[in-house]
């Protein structure tokens, strides 16, 4: 079990951006699979531009995930334009969720026949809910893009190697490569 975390230290040190990426994939998978209280809500309230937030978060979700892998390729310094990319894609993302939550909020408390969440439209409830959590999880994922220089730092400091002990014969083995 030891060796177990040991090696997986090991892997972040070599990649800390896999520590983001996870957080970005977990956003994603947390949209894609709530995505029928989203749907459903986009069919109930109709506002401007529900539909088309609701696309453009799923699809600049793939593609930021994609500028991200290759923005971190392996043994090689970072590219900036697809780490600029990634980042402008998350913005995007942000604002989307942020305008489909308001339209939420405006359909829930406008003066002329608002939308009661009871029980066949507590979808509308989860959805604002699963906007909200989205938002909260990728500023996690911009916030640990942005440290990442920071945290990367920290984890070269852990001590990850063995100690390999000797039996005292080490000056015998013939390393040469002469047959005797």
């Amino acid at each position: 079990m030891k060796e177990f975390f040991r090696k997986r230290i090991v892997a972040l040190k070599r990649r800390p951006s896999i520590i983001p990426l996870l957080v970005f994939v977990l956003a994603f998978l947390y949209y894609s699979l709530n995505l029928t209280h989203i749907s459903d809500t986009t069919a109930k309230i109709q506002g401007p531009g529900m539909g088309l937030c609701g696309f453009v978060t799923m699809l600049f979700s793939m593609l930021s995930l994609t500028c991200f892998l290759n923005a971190f390729p392996r043994r090689k310094k970072p590219v900036i334009p697809m780490l600029v990319l990634a980042a402008l894609m998350v913005g995007v993302i942000l604002y989307c969720d942020y305008y489909y939550s308001s339209l939420i909020t405006d359909a829930l408390t406008r003066a002329d026949n608002p939308i009661v969440i009871d029980k066949s439209t507590k979808y509308i409830a989860q959805a604002y809910n699963v906007l909200q959590d989205h938002i909260a999880i990728m500023l996690t994922g911009a916030a640990l893009t942005a440290l990442m220089p920071v945290y990367a730092k920290l984890l070269r400091r852990i001590k990850t190697s063995i100690i390999v002990e000797d039996n005292g014969r080490l000056g015998e083995i013939d390393i040469s490569g002469e047959d005797a």
